[in-house]
């Protein structure tokens, strides 16, 4: 079973692009897979809801409660996110960022949003 981790401005996305990850992701992958995200990530979205304001605290809000909603998996290694995720992209685990430059470091293949609307493979 793969597991899928999930990058903080993916989850952001489902705020500002009106989509609906969870389903986007079900469709492209048609293999057994759990979702996971890093503590990390947990904390930048707390940070982004307590500092921000308008759309970027409504998104982390938002992101935050589909997280506990969702029973997403929650990996308590520490570090600085983007290098825990291209580690774990290393060791096969598959990422869904819209992140330009960490999709630069990733190993194939990782996912990413595309056309604002459907998630996709990329290999």
């Amino acid at each position: 079973m793969k597991q899928i981790l999930l990058d903080t401005n993916a989850l952001l996305a489902i705020h500002e692009l009106k989509i609906d990850l969870f389903t986007e992701i079900e469709k492209c992958c048609n293999f057994h897979y759990y979702l996971a995200v890093l503590q990390g990530t947990i904390d930048e979205l707390e940070k982004i809801k307590a500092e921000q304001r308008g759309n970027y605290k409504q998104a982390a809000k938002l992101a935050l409660s589909l997280l506990k909603t969702k029973k997403i998996l929650v990996i308590p290694e520490k570090g600085k996110v983007d290098d825990l995720l291209v580690k774990h992209s290393q060791q096969g685990d598959l990422i869904v960022t819209q992140d330009r430059e960490l999709k630069k470091k990733l190993k194939k293949p990782y996912l990413t949003i595309r056309q604002k609307k459907k998630v996709v493979i990329v290999s």
